[in-house]
């Protein structure tokens, strides 16, 4: 298959900034979870959200519940979060519990209200999009 593909869900348009910037790094479409995007093939999918008081979106969660196994080789997770601390683990959980292995996050400032106003900026969408590059490269995609 060799296919990359990248989804995202995105409450403050900070997520579908990351996914674009890693798909014209990496020259494929960003997608949107709201578009009904099943059947989902991909040797690696990369999976864009944020964290909303402690947790990914609701969109994000129903979406990587509907993924398959057989068609999802791997994923890997870029999360915007305000304390630049929090994973996706929730998103990890369930994929850990379809057998859907996560070769590695990367977690990304972002902002909330008043809270680190101006995350991601520059320098951050920088580092996400260097961290996507090295990865697919490594997976040689």
């Amino acid at each position: 298959m060799n296919k990359l593909r990248i989804v995202y869900a995105t409450k403050t348009k900070h997520s579908k900034k990351l996914a674009q910037a890693i798909g014209n790094a990496l020259n494929i479409r960003a997608e949107n979870v709201s578009d009904n995007l099943l059947p989902l093939e991909a040797d690696l999918l990369f999976l864009v959200g944020g964290i909303y008081g402690g947790e990914s979106l609701p969109e994000l969660l129903a979406f990587v519940k509907s993924l398959d196994r057989e068609k999802i080789k791997s994923v890997a997770l870029i999360t915007s979060c305000v304390s630049k601390k929090q994973g996706q683990d929730t998103v990890r959980k369930i994929l850990q519990d379809k057998e859907i292995p996560v070769v590695d996050e990367f977690i990304c400032q972002g902002s909330f209200l008043f809270f680190k106003i101006g995350h991601p900026n520059k320098d951050d969408i920088q580092e996400v999009v260097d961290f996507t590059v090295r990865i697919s490269e490594r997976r040689k995609y």
